[in-house]
């Protein structure tokens, strides 16, 4: 019951800010420096939003993993290269943000000497989203942790499992690279690539 009622209040607030992003995108049409650079900063939260979420879950899904690696090789120290694989997978999605983060820093100017690029409205806005949507499915690496955590258990009985237990490692990084994927395409159609 408190997990539905919890997703309603974030479903509203993200519908409120949604109808407050787009009145924001629809009322300007020609922009001064200086609102601009309030645009520019929406771009920065945004980058904030997308290595800040993901980064925070990389690292739960890490020391998830992490601790069944370091359980494994003390009682077997030579499997620590087919542990160690497994442990570091859920750090991709932090590198998920971190390049998200990365092109829209460069699309707005931030970053490459064109700091006197224009940022609309829409794009600081877009900025925000895009952050949302490669943050929230980078979640998806404290799931990638536990059954990594998981596949390192398994390869502590049997090391033959090592290559099975990678594939199902990754199959919860499939929602984060969607979520790249979707960022990336908002981006260029934003005109931010």
């Amino acid at each position: 019951m408190k997990i539905k009622r919890k997703a309603a209040i974030l479903a509203m607030l993200l519908a409120a800010m949604f109808v407050f992003s787009a009145s924001l995108a629809c009322a300007q049409e020609e922009i001064t420096e200086a609102e601009s650079d309030q645009n520019k900063t929406l771009i920065i939260l945004g980058c904030a939003l997308a290595i800040g979420i993901a980064g925070i879950a990389s690292a739960i899904g890490l020391a998830l993993a992490g601790s069944s690696a370091v359980a494994v090789t003390a009682e077997k120290p030579e499997l620590f290269s087919k542990c160690l694989i497994l442990q570091v997978l859920p750090m991709t999605q932090s590198v998920y943000g971190l390049l998200t983060a990365i092109l829209l820093m460069m699309g707005a100017g931030l970053l490459g000497g064109a700091g006197d690029a224009e940022v609309s409205s829409l794009m600081g806005m877009g900025a925000i989203w895009i952050g949302l949507a490669v943050g929230l499915t980078g979640i998806s690496a404290v799931n990638q942790g536990m059954v990594a955590s998981s596949s390192i258990s398994a390869v502590g009985r049997n090391p033959d499992v090592a290559s099975k237990g990678i594939i199902f490692t990754v199959m919860p990084e499939t929602i984060a690279i969607f979520g790249l994927l979707v960022g990336i395409l908002l981006m260029t159609g934003l005109g931010l690539l």
